[in-house]
């Protein structure tokens, strides 16, 4: 379903703090949509934050999708397949965020409901709309004789003071841990130069810490090293790839306030065009999968 309107009607589904933090203030400010509504398991919470940017709060979510062209989902993964599969059969572009799921039938279903109605998805892995990275990224995946590589991404959520308040705002993250919730940040950097995993390993460090080793199908190996416990001072992100060219570091990351409007224009881009986006909803399954699989492999204790 080509996006054929200059000025698309993009909705919000979700009222925690992505949705009131980032996406919310996005679609209010982007010049090339027009932000139509917003729809929340709390209808309190959706008129509060509706109110605040001048925008419809929705009592009923599928009355959302029929008055949009587009739809950002800020909710948890399992929330938001089923809600996305439904989304798309009435004709909405998808502006999804990571992981697409944690269960790869529900991804798959997310995928094929997007194909059917013929709609445009994009999976919100930030440094994949971070300008400078994704400049970067392009040249090392347009690069031969890759040997191997790494991402570290350790965060501090669960070390901080207010810890207790943050597992209670997004629970999920308590639920699921690194792995999922950082997981596909790593994996999303990692399969565009190396390649499709073809097998991984997956072991314990303290806390929610997950190391990962990975098999490419280019033949090179990467390891990917996952938190949210980590100390405050540890705290940061890092990619790095090794080969016949030499070594190459990803760029410093910073706060990288662009990345959410730059997904937006991604996602209007590939809905007028139909090209879809290499970080679309049929990448989003493929990490689905491949974190599933590590999940399988982790020790009990």
């Amino acid at each position: 379903m080509t996006l054929t309107t200059d000025t698309p009607r993009f909705g919000l589904v979700g009222t925690g703090p992505w949705a009131r933090r980032t996406y919310a203030p996005v679609l209010q400010a982007h010049a090339g949509v027009r932000f139509a509504g917003v729809w929340g398991r709390r209808p309190e919470a959706a008129a509060e934050l509706a109110a605040g940017h001048g925008t419809t709060a929705y009592a009923d979510v599928d009355a959302l999708f029929a008055d949009c062209d587009a739809v950002a989902f800020a909710v948890p993964p399992d929330v938001q397949a089923p809600l996305a599969e439904r989304a798309a059969a009435a004709g909405c572009h998808l502006l999804l965020d990571k992981p697409l799921a944690t269960d790869p039938a529900a991804a798959r279903a997310v995928v094929e409901a997007a194909d059917a109605a013929g709609v445009a998805t994009a999976v919100f892995c930030t440094m994949r709309y971070a300008p400078d990275v994704a400049a970067w990224l392009a040249e090392q995946s347009a690069t031969e004789g890759w040997f191997t590589g790494r991402a570290d991404w350790y965060g501090a959520l669960f070390s901080a003071e207010d810890a207790d308040a943050v597992r209670a705002a997004t629970p999920w993250r308590a639920d699921r841990g690194a792995l999922w919730d950082v997981g596909p940040h790593a994996l999303s950097m990692l399969l565009p130069v190396l390649g499709d995993v073809v097998g991984v390993t997956a072991g314990r460090g303290p806390g929610d810490t997950v190391h990962l080793l990975l098999r490419h199908a280019s033949g090179a190996s990467s390891t990917a090293a996952l938190s949210l416990t980590a100390p405050r001072a540890a705290a940061g992100a890092a990619v790095e790839f090794r080969g016949a060219a030499g070594v190459t570091v990803m760029p410093e990351a910073g706060p990288h306030q662009d990345a959410p409007a730059a997904a937006v224009d991604v996602l209007l881009h590939s809905a007028r065009t139909g090209a879809p986006h290499a970080c679309d909803a049929r990448f989003g399954l493929r990490l689905t999968e491949i974190l599933a699989e590590a999940e399988r492999s982790l020790p009990e204790h």
